[in-house]
């Protein structure tokens, strides 16, 4: 009999299902599942990324200059203080290796991210959820439920799978109010959808405790690749970067990373048409008697009457080759998330939701 045991907390993780891709039997499929950019990279991403292989033979740099740079020009930040990652998750992973541990509590609000309590439990700590209102974000919550073992509390903003957001004061507020070990991280995956939102950069830049990550994986349509950053005070990132492996990025990564965030026109676009598309598409799911909140993201949560309907929806969808997301698992049975497709898809999943609905 093996005494071989692992760390405590790592059996209470519930293994991360990912957005589904495939049904079985049904062909000409539409994946709305993973809020994916239906536009795909920028063609100056593609680009840099098909030059990449000329030189797969080499190591990549290990400090990320050229893209921390590139970063740092278009969203006015210090270099110095942006760490990259294999997508934002690894840099979740790197602020709760680095910062919490056994004894330690880290804060994640009712419907939050999955990977924050995953990443809590994986290095021993206590995941802490604070309830939101009306899937929102309540500041005085979480400062009510801080400890003097709070280490990290993770928000989303704007949140998944919600769509909803708190404004910049309330993100300072909660920061300012926070116990003085204790660290507020500022998940900005979606932040690039929402017109003139910094993502909560000018805090990280101004505050010691508060701490911003990024996605490439979003708006930029590079999820396949996984690039994500981080950005905070110098102090933080000297000690994430101890703990980041330091091949963790490939070349072909930073340079299709790099481009991406250089085409700001790309972005715009994206950014456009996914706000006109999410109007519509809202706006068509109510007049079926489907609610949803005001989304600042690329999906729609969409409210139904029961967990009985949802789940009956969601079938008759994948029915119909339309793959959306169930989000029991973020303590919403009664919903369904939809990502923002091109219009085509908006349109298709609109009239099959509507079919649904005229057919009980």
């Amino acid at each position: 009999m093996s005494d071989i045991r692992p760390q405590p907390g790592i059996l209470d993780i519930a293994l991360y299902q990912g957005g589904k891709a495939h049904v079985a039997g049904v062909s000409n499929i539409v994946k709305l599942s993973s809020n994916e950019n239906p536009f795909g990279p920028s063609d100056k991403a593609r680009e840099a990324f098909s030059r990449a292989v000329h030189n797969l033979h080499r190591y990549p740099n290990t400090d990320h200059a050229s893209l921390r740079q590139a970063i740092g020009e278009v969203h006015g930040l210090d270099p110095a203080r942006i760490i990259c990652g294999v997508g934002s998750d690894e840099v979740i992973t790197f602020l709760c290796q680095a910062y919490a541990g056994p004894g330690d509590e880290v804060i994640y609000t009712e419907h939050g991210f999955l990977m924050y309590r995953i990443s809590a439990l994986a290095v021993g700590a206590t995941p802490v959820e604070v309830a939101e209102r009306d899937r929102v974000v309540d500041v005085d919550a979480i400062l009510a439920a801080c400890s003097p073992f709070t280490k990290l509390v993770f928000l989303a903003n704007p949140a998944n799978p919600t769509g909803t957001m708190i404004s910049l004061a309330e993100l300072e507020r909660l920061a300012k109010g926070l116990p003085r070990q204790a660290m507020l991280v500022i998940d900005g995956a979606y932040a690039e959808f929402v017109e003139g939102y910094d993502g909560g950069a000018e805090l990280a830049t101004r505050l010691p405790n508060a701490f911003m990550t990024r996605t490439f994986s979003k708006i930029y349509g590079l999820g396949g690749l996984r690039i994500g950053w981080g950005y905070g005070a110098q102090a933080v990132i000297d000690v994430l970067n101890r703990i980041r492996g330091p091949f963790n990025l490939s070349a072909a990564q930073q340079e299709a990373a790099e481009a991406a965030v250089r085409d700001r026109g790309f972005v715009d676009h994206c950014r456009s048409e996914n706000a006109r598309l999410r109007v519509w598409l809202a706006e068509a799911l109510a007049e079926m008697g489907v609610q949803s909140d005001v989304s600042m993201a690329n999906f729609v949560l969409a409210r139904f009457a029961s967990a009985e309907e949802a789940t009956a929806c969601d079938e008759f969808l994948q029915s119909q080759g339309l793959i959306v997301r169930q989000v029991s698992s973020y303590k919403l049975p009664h919903c369904l998330r939809i990502t923002v497709g091109d219009e085509a898809a908006c349109r298709r999943v609109a009239h099959a939701i509507g079919q649904f609905k005229g057919a009980r």
